[in-house]
């Protein structure tokens, strides 16, 4: 089973930047999409944005389009999110994901969550407004 390790969260004002880092080992990925999802308090945890492993095609949940970027490192075997124009909506525990289908699948399921093979520990992103 892979195991995800995060880092790069922190507290910033709005309008702000942070870049959240995972790194993964245990298996190799080909087809399968990483991604992101955050939980803020009182909240259930929601979809942010995958990459296909192999291609580096994108997908972002609308309210952070334009905002957010996702990319991997393939020798380093990491994903990034980098976050810009950070809103004080953005607060929340952000995780890192290692999905066991592929970007189409992920992108096409109404409940990503359960696509999920493995989650990061989390790591805390707090937006002062």
């Amino acid at each position: 089973q892979v195991q995800l390790v995060e880092s790069g969260g922190g507290l910033v004002q709005a309008g702000g930047s942070l870049r959240l880092s995972c790194t993964a080992s245990g298996r190799t990925f080909n087809n399968a999409a990483m991604g992101w999802f955050r939980q803020a308090p009182g909240k259930e945890r929601e979809f942010v944005a995958a990459i296909s492993w192999n291609f580096g095609v994108t997908y972002y949940t609308d309210s952070v389009k334009g905002r957010f970027t996702i990319s991997r490192d393939i020798p380093k075997i990491t994903v990034y999110l980098q976050m810009n124009t950070l809103k004080p909506e953005d607060t929340a525990v952000y995780y890192c994901a290692a999905f066991r289908g592929t970007l189409t699948e992920v992108r096409f399921n109404r409940a990503p969550t359960t696509l999920v093979e493995s989650w990061g520990q989390g790591t805390q992103v707090t937006v002062s407004s």
